[in-house]
C-alpha cells in the first residue's frame, strides 16, 4: 500500500491541474490570474505531503497555510462558502489519484482519515477566521461611524467650519476604505450639475473647479443613476467614462462611487479610489454605502439646519422691516395729513372767508391726494409681494407724451436737469396711469440717488417688437451683488440707506409690477463708468396679457 503523502508528491502537478480548473468554475476566478487564483494552494498541498502534525494545534504548518490563503481571498472578496469549497474540491482531486487503481495501490483507511480530518480542520479554520474578521471588521465600521458622527456634529455645530471639515470626513473615508484618494460632489439643482465640494489624497488639486453632468456618459452621472448599488471604474486613466483629467493622472485606477442618499432627491456622490487595478469586494462595496448612507444623513441635517437659519435671518429681516416701515408710514402720512387738518381748522374758523382762502382748500386736497397715493402704493406693493398683478385700465395711449409730462412736473418741481429724446409715435394699448407712475418713480429715484448737477435723460425708443422707456443718471453705482434685490418691496441699497434720501423702497418694486403687468420687463444696468440706466420694455399690446376675467 501507498500513503497518501506518495500519493501528493508523485501526482502534485496533476492534483493542482484538476483542482484549478474546478475551483475556477465555482468561485469565477474574480477576474485574478492564474498564480493569483492558485495562491498558496499548492504549498498548502506539499505541507499535507511533507509533514504530519497534531490537527487543531493552531501552529501547524498546514494551519499557517491555510491562514495566508483566507488572508489573500478576504483581500479578494470571496465568500466563506466558496473558500470552504475550494478545500472541499482539493480533497475530491486527491482521492481521485487513487480511485481507478487496484486496492494494493491505495492508501489504507488510517491514513485517508488523517486526510480528511486535516482538511476538516482547514475548514473549520476557514470559517474561524472569517467570523473573527466580519467581526474585526464590523467594530472597525462602527468605530468609523462614530468619528464621522462627531466631525458632522461638530461641523453642524460651527456652520462655517462645515466646508472645511468635508476633507476631514473624507480624509476618515479613505482610512477605512484603504484608499488613496477621495472625493465628495454635490449636487447644484441651479445648473443641473455635480460640483466638486471636497477632495483629498491623490487626485485632490483642482478637483474644486471640477463639476460633471448627471448624463450617463460621465462616471459621476453613472453613480447618481445606480440608486443603492454601487458604481466602479477598472481603470479611471484608461476609461471611456467622462472624468476629470486630474483623475486621469493622479495615478488611482480603480475608483468605487455610491450615490447620496441611494433613495429620495440626489444630494451628491461620493467616491474613493486606489492605485491598484482591480475589483472591489463585497464588503468594501458594503462598508462605502453605510459611510455613504451617514454622510448623507449629515449632509441633510445641514442642509436643513441652513434653511432653518435662513429662515430665522429672514424673519429676523421682516421684523426689522416692519418697523421700521411703520416709522417711516407714521411719519410720511403724519406730514399732509397734518397739513390738511391745519388748513380745514382755518376754514372753520373764518367760514366768511372761505372764497379768499381758496388756497388753503387747494392745500387741503393736494395733501389728501398725497396720503392716498402712498396708500395706493402701499397696497399695490402688497399686492405685488403676495404674487398678484397690478389691475390696469388699459387706452390707446402715447408713451413719448406721457414721458414729456413727467419730465415736466419734475422740472417744474427740480429744475432743469431733466432731458428727453422721444421718437415720433410711440402708442401702444397700455395703461397710462401706471407708466405715468413708473416714470415718476424712475426719475425720483435718479434725482435722489444720482450725481448732483448732473443731467438725468429720459428716452423714448421704439423697434418692430416692443417700446422702450429708459431713465439714465451719471453717479455712484449699483453694486452687482444688490441688483438682484433692488425690486423686492421694501427693499433699499446700502448707499441709499446710508444716503440723506429716505423711502419705503417702494418705487422699483412698482416700477417692477407695471412691466410686468403689461406683459414687459424692466431691465437694470449700472457700472462705475457709466451710470445707472433702468429701462421699461413694452409690448405694443398688453391686452392679451391680461388674466382673463372669472
Amino acid at each position: 500500500m501507498v500513503s497518501v503523502a506518495e500519493i501528493i508528491r508523485s501526482h502534485h502537478g496533476e492534483i493542482m491541474r484538476l483542482w484549478t480548473e474546478e475551483a475556477t468554475r465555482a468561485a469565477s476566478a474574480r477576474g485574478l490570474n492564474a498564480p493569483e487564483f492558485r495562491n498558496i494552494m499548492p504549498t498548502y498541498l506539499t505541507s499535507l505531503a511533507d509533514k504530519r502534525e497534531p490537527t487543531g494545534t493552531g501552529a501547524s504548518v498546514q494551519q499557517k497555510h491555510v491562514e495566508s490563503h483566507v488572508s489573500a481571498r478576504l483581500r479578494q472578496g470571496f465568500h466563506v462558502a466558496e473558500v470552504v469549497e475550494e478545500f472541499a474540491i482539493l480533497g475530491r482531486c486527491i482521492t481521485r489519484m487513487w480511485a481507478a487503481v487496484p486496492p494494493v495501490g491505495q492508501p489504507d483507511a488510517h491514513d485517508v482519515e488523517w486526510l480528511f480530518t486535516e482538511l476538516h480542520a482547514a475548514t473549520t479554520s476557514v470559517t474561524e477566521l472569517f467570523t473573527r474578521h466580519l467581526l474585526e471588521d464590523e467594530q472597525t465600521e462602527k468605530r468609523y461611524l462614530r468619528l464621522l458622527q462627531k466631525v458632522a456634529s461638530e461641523a453642524l455645530a460651527d456652520e462655517s467650519t462645515l466646508g472645511n471639515r468635508m476633507k476631514e470626513v473624507l480624509g476618515l473615508i479613505c482610512e477605512a476604505m484603504g484608499a488613496q484618494s477621495a472625493a465628495l460632489l454635490l449636487y447644484d439643482p441651479k445648473r443641473q450639475k455635480l460640483v466638486a465640494t471636497a477632495a483629498v489624497g491623490e487626485a485632490e488639486e483642482q478637483l474644486g473647479q471640477y463639476a460633471a453632468s448627471l448624463d450617463l456618459s460621465s462616471f459621476a452621472g453613472q453613480i447618481a443613476a445606480a440608486g443603492e448599488e454601487t458604481s466602479s471604474l477598472w481603470d479611471a486613466k484608461t476609461t471611456t467614462s467622462k472624468v476629470s483629467d486630474t483623475l486621469r493622472r493622479s495615478g488611482i485606477h480603480s475608483v468605487l462611487g455610491v450615490r447620496l442618499p441611494p433613495h429620495q432627491s440626489l444630494v451628491g456622490v461620493v467616491y474613493v479610489g486606489i492605485s491598484e487595478v482591480r475589483d472591489f469586494t463585497l464588503r468594501e462595496k458594503t462598508r462605502l454605502q453605510a459611510l455613504g448612507q451617514n454622510l448623507s444623513i449629515h449632509l441633510e441635517t445641514s442642509r436643513l439646519y441652513a434653511d432653518l437659519q435662513e429662515k430665522i435671518e429672514a424673519l429676523q429681516t421682516e421684523r426689522d422691516l416692519r418697523e421700521r416701515f411703520v416709522s417711516v408710514l407714521a411719519h410720511d402720512l403724519r406730514g399732509p395729513l397734518a397739513a390738511a387738518k391745519m388748513s380745514a381748522q382755518l376754514l372753520m374758523r373764518s367760514p366768511e372767508k372761505l372764497d379768499e382762502r381758496r388756497d388753503l382748500a387747494m392745500k387741503i386736497d393736494r395733501n389728501i391726494d398725497r396720503t392716498d397715493q402712498m396708500v395706493r402704493d402701499l397696497l399695490d406693493a402688497n399686492r405685488i409681494r403676495a404674487g398678484e398683478r397690478l389691475p390696469l385700465r388699459l387706452t390707446q395711449c402715447d408713451l413719448g407724451d406721457i414721458a414729456h409730462e413727467v419730465v415736466e412736473e419734475l422740472t417744474s418741481l427740480h429744475g432743469n436737469r431733466f432731458v428727453l429724446k422721444t421718437s415720433d409715435r410711440v402708442q401702444g394699448h397700455w395703461s397710462a396711469e401706471e407708466l405715468r407712475r413708473a416714470l415718476w418713480n424712475l426719475g425720483s429715484n435718479a434725482l435722489k440717488y444720482g450725481a448732483t448737477e448732473q443731467r438725468i435723460t429720459f428716452t423714448v425708443t421704439r423697434t418692430d417688437t416692443l417700446a422702450r422707456a429708459s431713465v439714465h443718471n451719471e453717479g455712484p453705482m449699483i453694486p452687482h451683488v444688490e441688483q438682484g434685490n433692488i425690486f423686492r418691496p421694501f427693499s433699499r441699497s446700502r448707499s441709499a440707506q446710508a444716503g440723506p434720501s429716505k423711502g419705503w423702497g417702494l418705487g422699483l418694486t412698482l416700477v417692477w409690477g407695471c412691466a410686468q403687468a403689461h406683459g414687459g420687463a424692466v431691465i437694470l444696468t449700472s457700472e462705475a463708468d457709466t451710470g445707472t440706466t433702468f429701462t421699461l420694455e413694452l409690448p405694443w399690446d398688453a391686452r392679451p396679457f391680461q388674466p382673463v376675467a372669472e
